[in-house]
């Protein structure tokens, strides 16, 4: 489920699991790739981790269409990419990308931080700064790229980048709380929003069914 102007947290897997990128240049290929079909298609780039066997990235459309499109075509032309380059065939990924709307600021916030410590909760660094294929070095003012795009709630941070860069830099130095990341989690895998504030069984209101498309969070 995608919403336009609504940040979704998004996960793409490797099939079974398996490595998805090979070398540099596939982590560096990928990301042009992103970078080329968010602003065809009309994406907002926040922030993005891409790890051996899988990529997670937030964003925010601009269309209900934009997140899929821009997923559909970064995929298939990584896929193509190294198929040529290593001779081989099939796909890389585990079918299509899993996905969840984020409600609040604070659950954007979790998302953030989910993201760019993701190399650190693996164990494969022990600080987010010594990972090559995150947004940290950009969301810290480190590595500065336009291509990143701050959410409100980042911005939020600090009355200037500077500010906003320490903020963030502090709170990405602690683990995200184990019961947001088991939300943001479980709502990825279900296509759920997450942070949002559970109402009562029944039909929704119709102001709430015109934004949802009539589809459930």
């Amino acid at each position: 489920m995608a919403l336009a102007d609504i940040a979704l947290h998004v996960v793409q897997r490797g099939h079974s699991r398996r490595e998805c990128f090979f070398h540099p240049s596939d982590y560096t290929a990928y990301l042009d790739f992103l970078r080329i079909f968010a602003v065809q298609f009309g994406c907002s780039v926040h922030a993005f981790c891409l790890m051996t066997n899988h990529v997670h990235l937030l964003m925010t459309p601009q269309t209900d269409s934009a997140c899929a499109r821009t997923m559909k075509f970064t995929s298939q032309s990584c896929v193509q990419r190294i198929n040529r380059r290593l001779g081989r065939t099939g796909t890389l990924w585990e079918g299509r990308f899993y996905s969840c709307p984020v409600a609040t600021d604070r659950y954007v916030i979790a998302c953030y931080r989910y993201i760019d410590r993701n190399p650190v909760e693996a164990g494969m660094v022990r600080h987010a700064g010594e990972y090559a294929w995150s947004s940290y070095g950009i969301n810290t003012d480190v590595s500065p790229d336009d291509f990143i795009v701050p959410h409100p709630a980042c911005e939020a941070l600090g009355t200037d980048g500077g500010l906003r860069a320490k903020a963030y830099a502090e709170l990405c130095a602690a683990p995200v709380e184990p019961k947001l990341v088991e939300e943001i989690r479980k709502a990825t895998r279900r296509g759920f929003m997450v942070g949002a504030t559970r109402r009562p069984r029944g039909r929704p209101r119709p102001s709430v069914m015109r934004k949802m498309g009539s589809v459930p969070i």
